[in-house]
């Protein structure tokens, strides 16, 4: 069975790039272009992880992952953050709110790939 990915960025272009990497492998795509419509999609459509960017209108990706945090419903799904900025000020929040993997951009397909099979075979073993 196809697991769903929900991607959540307010670019187009990056965007693209990942569905076209992720679609490659057999996964299923959803995309929200900022922080509401992912919250809203992540409880509507319970994917099976979630990458989220930093950086979007209206919530951020911390923000975004903080609330699904709090839903016993969306608590566990498997999220990456996506961002720009890699300090660890950045890597401490991703920690802080949740987040179970973190990845900066610009990446490459091969790890973008290889982050979303870490957080599905670590969600699968402990389900």
């Amino acid at each position: 069975m196809n697991k769903t990915i929900l991607l959540a960025d307010d670019e187009p272009s990056l965007r693209l790039l990942v569905k076209a990497t992720l679609a490659a492998k057999k996964y299923t795509v959803i995309e929200a272009a900022n922080g509401h419509d992912a919250l809203n999609l992540a409880k509507q459509v319970n994917p099976d992880a979630i990458l989220l960017d930093v950086m979007m209108p209206f919530l951020t990706g911390f923000q975004v992952c903080a609330e699904l945090r709090k839903d016993p419903k969306t608590a566990k799904m498997p999220i990456i953050i996506l961002t720009a900025k890699g300090g660890d000020d950045d890597k401490d929040m991703a920690k802080s709110v949740g987040a179970n993997h973190f990845l900066t951009k610009p990446f490459r397909p091969s790890e973008l790939l290889q982050a979303v099979e870490i957080v599905l075979a670590s969600a699968s073993a402990s389900a």
